[in-house]
């Protein structure tokens, strides 16, 4: 009788190139495990493409790497014992056969997005603050002096307040950079976070980022009635960062009341997650309510340097609305070429693009590569999605 795992078939679903060295390290480490690649064609919005695997891939599948495709049906897959996602959650996949209806264990790639989103949420933060598009306006009109004596009102961030809704793997790299900057943290989660255990994050973990002890926030709220979410907003927050994971609780989590709240200190708003916690009109009204205003302000009289001074000007309890946002997700996606939210004042949007990188498939692999080592001893695995969550 021989010993060690038994034999195994992993099957990669994805829109790109086998990655290759990847493969090998897995076979290398896992020699039981017989590997099939399948590539999907490359979709506008990636997770459309669930269509084009045959159905009959998955029927010999122990284990599955994809970001959208499943099998059809639980009778398509009787072998399957665990999915991997790479993306960092599963509402794109909650209405399925497979999610609602087996209980195969389903994994995501949470906690690999912290670095280069954390950029993202910086980069646009400060382009915002210090009038990037002002300064590339006057550096393509070869102008030097245009813009020294408004930009001395310029702000740092230091002392300023990021109110963090969602305190997971992103939102923990977020506020150890803004830490860094001087920025005071605040977190707010579905659940209390009290004890010094509770704090911790349990999954996988980029080395030598996010706030592993959670010990970056001065304050830690927590709840998931408004009432709760409305006293977190009420803390004074200067910059909001919204990363916490799309579910029924979290549709249009944010709308007309809350920005109103927020409009107390003008908040910059950040959206990395999904476009749909936010409901976009009530977004669009708060940035022009504060553009409204500083439009009717005589300070602001000469257009040529307008553009971008009223993003970051100090927070002034007499001005209403949001001073800017920075918006990474939409809703719709693709957002149409007709919609206003492309021209809602102080308002940066890309395409969904800030957790990519050229890390990126290698740290999803990681995670599912952690689970292996993991499922092979007989021990807990990370990043498990907990269906009645819906994260």
């Amino acid at each position: 009788m021989g010993g060690g795992p038994q034999p195994e078939h992993l099957l990669v679903i994805l829109p790109f190139d086998p990655p290759t060295a990847i493969f090998n390290r897995i076979r290398r480490n896992h020699p039981h495990i017989k590997i099939t690649f399948h590539r999907l064609h490359f979709a506008e919005v990636p997770w459309e493409s669930r269509m084009q695997v045959p159905p009959e891939l998955f029927h010999d599948a122990t284990l599955l790497v994809t970001l959208s495709a499943l099998p059809p049906s639980p009778h398509d897959c009787p072998k399957l014992e665990l999915i991997h996602f790479t993306s960092a959650g599963t509402n794109h996949v909650a209405n399925t056969p497979i999610y609602t209806d087996t209980n195969i264990p389903l994994t995501t790639s949470s906690g690999i997005h912290g670095p280069q989103i954390a950029e993202w949420v910086l980069m646009t933060m400060l382009a915002s603050s210090h009038h990037y598009a002002l300064l590339h306006k006057l550096q393509k009109q070869h102008e030097w002096n245009g813009a020294v004596s408004l930009l001395r009102n310029l702000h740092d961030k230091v002392g300023q307040r990021l109110g963090v809704l969602g305190y997971g793997s992103i939102g923990r790299q977020v506020g150890r950079v803004a830490k860094a900057m001087g920025m005071d943290v605040i977190a707010y989660t579905a659940s209390p976070r009290k004890s010094p255990e509770s704090k911790k994050d349990h999954g996988f973990i980029v080395p030598g980022t996010g706030d592993p002890d959670g010990e970056f926030p001065s304050a830690w709220y927590s709840g998931t009635d408004r009432k709760d979410l409305h006293h977190f907003l009420a803390q004074d927050i200067d910059h909001l960062l919204i990363s916490v994971p799309l579910t029924k609780q979290t549709m249009h989590l944010l709308g007309k009341e809350e920005f109103d709240i927020l409009s107390k200190r003008n908040a910059f708003i950040s959206n990395i997650s999904r476009g749909q916690i936010i409901d976009q009109p009530a977004l669009i009204a708060g940035l022009r309510a504060y553009d409204d205003h500083c439009s009717a302000d005589p300070s602001f009289a000469d257009a040529s340097f307008k553009v971008g001074l009223e993003a970051d000007m100090k927070a002034d309890t007499s001005i209403p609305g949001l001073r800017g946002a920075a918006l990474d997700v939409t809703d719709p996606e693709p957002l149409p070429p007709d919609d206003p939210l492309w021209d809602a004042p102080n308002c940066i949007i890309t395409p969904h693009i800030s957790g990519l990188g050229s890390a990126y498939v290698d740290r999803c692999f990681q995670v599912f590569e952690v689970n292996l080592d993991r499922r092979e001893r007989g021990e807990k695995l990370i990043n498990v999605v907990d269906r009645s969550r819906g994260y």
